[in-house]
């Protein structure tokens, strides 16, 4: 059995730790996506931004150097060495350092270039060109410890060409160091995220951890009475104030059971000691005198009656069965004349009932008739002159702010039994409602002391309460009101 509670903790905790997982890996992975896009998308347009103005700016040179030899007959003298005035080589060396070579009549250095470019067969085509202006160009040419763009234009008439070179692997390099730093970045940035979401899905499910773990420990020992942990106003917190009105109901309900089942067992004691010794009496029947014999068959029948009827209302209580009756629009002043027609053929009494204002309510109506029946014989089982009939008074009222929970559009209907029997002590008001307690000059009476807390339960699932006082000139008023079905209540 240990093992199996064990097996049973462990698989909970292992579907909150995978809910725990699930969490990080989520909200890494979103961060991971989003990084990532963001990033390539970055780098991307840098990279293409800083390789279009490279090329734009070595173009622009290329430009200008066809202009000028197209438009001046230069010489590669002219390109040999830097003016102090701004030549044609100081032109093209400003821009971007752009790397210029001037070659001869016979493609020869005349002035070589740092580093020095390669000249290859197109080259000296150029250079003996008759027409100035002709370019051959050659992208990622390998000079030295670089990559170069090189473009070699003629000077015309067979005069030699002019050889400019740009760089560019040391802004690949840059783009490389750049991309590195993104894929850097962008790891970190998943790393922060998964332990971010990590934290984050501690800190939400830490609470379903110890609500699982407060289920678990009522499930291991069966105690309802558990402090279930509740923090916070979000849906987790609104589960553990459910799971936590629902321990505090399932506790209210084994208290009840227990004490009904404590209770219904000193009740049920007396009887049958009672009915025990008589059918013991009953072996020796034939040895008592006919009155005697008389008084015992006749108690036996009481105390079997009392018996069936304490056990009926004891099923009754424990079984719920208002619970299971369904709910309809009922009127009480009609179930108030069924109740007086029926008292008045089983007492023989005069039961009258008045009824005022809207008594009409969503009850079940079995329930409601058995409780105001209840009432009705605890009337005339006290009030045992019979001089003046028994009132039923029900009333339609208004209900004021904050009244009982189930309440309807703002009515309420209350019922009440007058009778002019002995009343009930000052002491005692408080208690009448309670299982199986019976006033002290009303413990010679019939009954079974359920009846006022089967009216008690009935009031309390339809959304109201029960009273009881003393009326003036002698007697008392017993009744509740109703509002309308609990939904949460129990009956």
């Amino acid at each position: 059995m240990r093992s199996g509670a064990r097996l049973r903790r462990w698989v909970a905790r292992a579907r909150l730790s995978s809910l725990r997982t699930t969490f990080t890996v989520s909200f890494a992975a979103v961060a991971a996506a989003v990084t990532v896009l963001v990033g390539f998308l970055s780098y991307d347009a840098a990279a293409r931004l800083v390789r279009v103005d490279q090329q734009t700016v070595f173009e622009g040179v290329v430009q200008d150097l066809l202009d000028e030899v197209r438009h001046s007959a230069l010489t590669p003298a002219d390109f040999a060495t830097a003016d102090a005035d701004g030549g044609p080589r100081d032109e093209l060396i400003r821009p971007s350092g752009t790397v210029v070579q001037v070659l001869g009549p016979d493609a020869s250095v005349v002035d070589r270039g740092h580093p020095p470019l390669p000249v290859g067969a197109d080259d000296r085509r150029i250079a003996a060109a008759r027409t100035a202006g002709q370019l051959v160009e050659h992208r990622d040419v390998d000079v030295g410890d670089g990559m170069y763009r090189v473009a070699t234009v003629s000077l015309g008439d067979g005069r030699g060409a002019v050889q400019i070179a740009q760089e560019f692997s040391d802004t690949e390099d840059l783009l490389r160091e750049l991309q590195q730093r993104t894929v850097l970045l962008v790891g970190a940035v998943v790393i922060a995220a998964g332990l971010f979401g990590w934290w984050l899905a501690r800190r939400i499910t830490s609470r379903l951890v110890r609500l699982a773990g407060a289920a678990e420990d009522v499930a291991r020992t069966g105690r309802l009475g558990i402090q279930v942990p509740v923090a916070g106003y979000d849906e987790v917190a609104r589960l553990g104030r459910s799971f936590d009105r629902m321990l505090g109901r399932l506790a209210q309900s084994e208290e009840d059971q227990r004490r009904l089942v404590q209770d219904a067992g000193h009740e049920l004691r007396t009887p049958l000691t009672s009915l025990r010794t008589n059918i013991s009496m009953l072996r020796r029947i034939d040895e008592l005198p006919p009155a005697v014999r008389g008084e015992l068959v006749a108690d036996l029948a009481q105390e079997s009656r009392e018996l069936t009827d304490l056990v009926n209302e004891l099923v009754d209580l424990a079984a719920g069965q208002s619970d299971r009756e369904p709910l309809q629009r009922v009127a009480l002043a009609d179930i108030a004349e069924d109740v007086a027609v029926a008292a008045r053929r089983r007492t023989g009494r005069a039961v009258t009932v008045r009824a005022s204002g809207d008594t009409v309510v969503d009850g079940r109506p079995g329930a409601l008739q058995r409780a105001l029946s209840n009432l009705v014989d605890n009337a005339a089982k006290f009030d045992r002159g019979g001089s003046e009939p028994i009132d039923i008074v029900v009333t339609g009222v208004a209900m004021s702010v904050g009244a009982s929970a189930g309440a309807g559009a703002g009515a309420a209907v209350r019922v009440e039994v007058l009778d002019r029997g002995p009343g009930i002590a000052e002491e005692d008001l408080d208690r009448v409602f309670d299982r199986f307690y019976r006033a002290p000059d009303a413990r010679s009476l019939p009954g079974s002391g359920l009846g006022l807390s089967i009216v008690r339960e009935v009031a309390a699932a339809h959304g109201g309460d029960p009273f009881a006082r003393r009326r003036e000139g002698g007697g008392s008023a017993i009744g509740f009101t109703v509002s309308g079905v609990d939904g949460g209540s129990g009956g």
